[in-house]
């Protein structure tokens, strides 16, 4: 019974602690949704801008270290 106990008693403590978070879960009204998504559109701009500029200085040094031909 021991074997059983183990294998079953993280399950109903996941099972409590899930029920839990979604008992305290709320739908977010219009203003922390429009909050949230801004940032993220933020954060997916910088990132974008980031990868560019790091293709753009990386293309020429990679054409003097290989070469042109």
């Amino acid at each position: 019974m021991d074997a059983v106990d183990s294998v079953v008693d993280p399950l109903r403590e996941f099972a409590k602690d899930s029920v839990r978070l979604v008992k305290r879960c709320h739908k977010p009204d219009r203003k922390e949704f429009t909050k949230v998504a801004t940032r993220t559109a933020i954060g997916f701009v910088v990132m974008g801008f980031v990868g560019f500029f790091v293709k753009l200085i990386f293309i020429p040094i990679n054409n003097i270290i290989v070469g042109s031909g």
